[in-house]
């Protein structure tokens, strides 16, 4: 059996595990009780809007560690005092039977105790990218969800979006012929700075560019190829130093896969990007943007078009969680599930032990 296929067949196994407890009852036609878990810019602006848009999901509680939010959050969804939790107190969503499932939207340095949390009081956890802080928080969060028989997935938008699904499917049919190379980059410029996201430049939350946007650019080198790397090398670039004190402002990492491929990547917050580019023996395709909110298009080598095509944001999180909900209703592994988000932390681990080394070779967990 080929790494790749050993792999995938540990992830399913995985995330089979961690199907539901209550399956017998689970009808598509029932829509999941979703609580929000962090009320930063990503929930306000993205998740509960996109919520009302879902099918097979509801807004049936808020956790958060800003009560000065809750007001306002309660005006616009009208969710009741009885389902509103912070932090701390958590583990009392035990006790709704309203809420099947909590979506982790903090800072990095939470996703561990609040799924751990979650998943203790028997609920289904849908976790932001990335998924944790290093590779061993991500399989306590694994085991956690498994022990407890809740499916855990991870909150990567892209791989609901039906380009970045044909991608996938084209790494598979190969019709430009055997992939050689790709280039994947993420960056945006001027950073947010409001005290929602004060976080993305502390080192001990999570903060800089390879945790935020690197993630992308490791996914989708990734999925864009169907195999998993077996080295990195690594460079930071940061030339903000007084900005970016511990954390990283540019990253560019270069990923080893099987049969001589490689991508080569740059995230930063100091540069617009955001493009998916790869190279085959008879043509190129590529997806430019390939990680917005909405509007990601491209082209290939021979004419063909990649047109946007879910709308407006925020339907890419609503189709996002929508199949994240049916997965939990009908009883089946997730699109992304824990597995998925462990494969990339095992990446970003490698890549920071590199970039520290100066760039040496560094070999991936496997």
């Amino acid at each position: 059996m080929s790494r790749r296929r050993a792999l995938q067949s540990l992830a399913l196994a995985g995330a089979a595990a961690a199907l539901p407890r209550r399956t017998a009852a689970a009808t598509p036609a029932r829509r999941l009780g979703v609580a929000l878990v962090g009320l930063g810019g990503y929930s306000t602006d993205l998740l509960g809007p996109a919520l009302r848009l879902t099918r097979h999901c509801r807004l049936a509680g808020l956790v958060t560690g800003s009560p000065h939010k809750i007001a306002k959050w309660q005006e616009t969804y009208g969710v009741p005092d009885a389902a509103i939790y912070g932090y701390d107190d958590i583990h009392r969503i035990a006790d709704n039977p309203d809420i099947d499932v909590v979506y982790i939207a903090t800072p990095n340095h939470l996703h561990k105790p609040l799924t751990l949390a979650a998943a203790n009081a028997g609920k289904h956890v849908w976790c932001e990218k990335p998924m944790a802080m290093d590779a061993g928080e991500g399989e306590a969060m694994i085991r956690a969800c498994r022990d407890n028989r809740v499916q855990l997935a991870i909150g990567y938008r892209m791989q609901h979006e039906p380009n970045s699904r044909r991608f996938m499917e084209m790494a598979r049919t190969q019709p430009f012929g055997g992939i050689v190379q790709l280039r994947a980059d993420a960056g945006w410029f001027g950073w947010r700075q409001g005290a929602d996201d004060a976080w993305r430049l502390d080192p001990a939350r999570g903060g800089g560019a390879m945790y935020d946007m690197g993630v992308y650019c490791v996914n989708a080198s990734r999925y864009s190829t169907g195999l998993e790397p077996v080295a990195v090398r690594a460079w930071d670039e940061t030339t903000r130093r007084d900005i970016f004190q511990g954390v990283d402002e540019t990253m560019r990492f270069t990923l080893e896969f099987p049969g001589d491929i490689t991508a080569a990547c740059v995230t930063s917050f100091g540069r617009d990007l955001n493009t998916l580019h790869v190279d085959c023996e008879r043509g190129w395709y590529e997806l430019s943007p390939f990680q917005s909110y909405d509007g990601n298009v491209g082209r290939a080598s021979d004419g063909t078009r990649f047109t946007a095509q879910l709308g407006a944001s925020p339907r890419m999180q609503a189709e996002q969680m929508d199949q994240d909900a049916l997965a939990i209703l009908e009883a089946r592994p997730p699109r992304a599930p824990g597995e998925e988000g462990l494969r990339d932390m095992r990446v970003l681990d490698a890549a920071f032990a590199s970039a520290r080394s100066g760039g040496e070779r560094v070999r991936i967990a496997g």
